[in-house]
């Protein structure tokens, strides 16, 4: 597809509003947004832009100067003070909670099984909870006992099942993001994992060690007496949980991981040859984080390079740029428009990704200087591309992210995106 937006839906805005100018009351989404870049100060800098581009947030959503400058019809700027310090107290208590939580179920979990290691709960910035929607959390819980990561060995073919049995024909090859995780890939791999609960010759089976981790967790939430708190979700091929907080439920993913922070994956093909973006000094300092292969099939564990994303969106805008806060709109606009929900299927790591693969088509400091051509930028591509039902890892571009999201619902967020990219009304004051 091309650059530009394909022609959906049908042109509703008056002529007033195709000029950039929007007399009368505004829209619901605009009344939103006017009450988020009104008070930009209050909220926490990871959710939002900084307080000097809210007059450009306004021109791209077609916001006249004198609705940027008057609160919203029936309200007041402490009304609206309120609302914004209770979404964000929300939100830091949601955290708190779910941290305490976690740490007591994993905390139990280790001590019945020295293979699994405690999630720490953290006053501040803990990297083994991401927050892939406001009521989705994906947690690393890590594993213990293998050290020294040698890389692949020699191919040989499986014929087993996860019952042990053997089979006629080999088991399927790893594919894109997966591998498979042998204990002879380790310099150092304690007795346990040599056991019938977890390993068929000489292979670590992710099933296997999310069912022993899913048995473990059940006795968890009953030994520490969160039955009334928590509950274990049917899923074959992760261990979820329904976790009531006190802004409401949310869902937790519990992914056991073998990090190998002293190694880069093979099959991640980065950084690409004749690409400016990152410098070759970060990205040695990016590819020092190593990755991580976590439990989430039968048969195949995956990649994963969340440390490694983590040190490279930090290191952003240090030219002076405007990266994330693109980012962060882009974000909101998401989960308050195009794609809102308790498990929505397009995720902030799916906007992270878009993000980076934007970084490197254009790596200079010009093209993140002027923010409302790059925030329109960031959202061309993900409409790309969403409409396509394709968008490449950053890392391992042979692997399609939305290979296995529902088609019905990409085609219900491209349709929103493309109406936002038919009517941004770029016009700056």
């Amino acid at each position: 597809m091309a650059d530009g937006v394909s022609q959906v839906g049908k042109e509703n805005f008056s002529e007033h509003s195709r000029r950039g100018q929007v007399p009368g009351p505004c829209s619901q989404l605009q009344r939103s947004f006017i009450q988020r870049v009104t008070l930009l100060g209050k909220l926490p800098t990871r959710f939002v832009l900084h307080r000097d581009r809210k007059q450009k947030v306004a021109a791209i959503l077609g916001i006249g100067q004198e609705a940027m400058k008057s609160p919203p019809e029936g309200g007041s700027d402490d009304c609206l003070l309120s609302k914004v310090d209770l979404r964000r107290q929300q939100i830091s208590q949601t955290v708190e909670e779910v941290q305490k939580v976690i740490h007591c179920l994993t905390a139990e979990v280790s001590h019945q099984d020295s293979r699994f290691q405690a999630v720490a709960a953290s006053d501040t910035y803990n990297d083994g909870i991401k927050v892939l929607a406001p009521s989705l959390f994906h947690i690393t819980v890590p594993l213990k006992g293998l050290a020294g990561y040698r890389g692949a060995r020699a191919q040989r073919w499986r014929y087993y099942n996860l019952q042990g049995a053997k089979l006629t024909c080999p088991l399927r090859d790893p594919e894109g993001l997966q591998q498979w995780l042998e204990t002879e890939q380790f310099v150092k791999a304690l007795w346990p994992w040599h056991q019938a609960d977890v390993n068929i010759e000489g292979d670590i089976v992710p099933a296997k060690v999310l069912q022993v981790f899913r048995t473990l967790v059940e006795n968890a939430v009953k030994t520490c007496h969160l039955s009334g708190k928590v509950s274990v979700l049917a899923n074959r091929t992760a261990v979820r949980l329904a976790m009531e907080t006190s802004a409401g439920q949310v869902e937790l993913e519990l992914a056991p991981t073998v990090e190998i922070p002293t190694a880069w994956s093979e099959k991640a093909q980065w950084p690409r040859c004749l690409k400016r973006w990152p410098s070759a000094e970060k990205v040695e300092c990016v590819k020092s984080f190593g990755f991580s292969l976590v439990a989430r099939s039968s048969y195949h564990w995956q990649l994963s390079f969340s440390q490694a994303e983590q040190v490279l969106f930090e290191q952003l805008d240090k030219d002076g740029g405007c990266r994330k806060q693109c980012f962060r709109v882009m974000r909101q606009l998401k989960e308050d428009v195009w794609c809102p929900g308790r498990r929505p299927v397009i995720t902030t790591q799916h906007l992270q990704t878009v993000l980076f693969w934007t970084c490197e088509k254009y790596p200079h400091l010009k093209d993140w200087q002027v923010f409302h051509q790059a925030l329109l930028r960031l959202v061309r591509k993900l409409h790309r591309c969403v409409s396509q039902h394709f968008l490449k890892h950053y890392f391992v571009p042979k692997s399609n992210l939305l290979q296995s999201a529902n088609p019905t619902e990409l085609d219900a967020v491209a349709q929103k995106v493309a109406f936002f990219l038919k009517n941004p009304q770029i016009t700056l004051p």
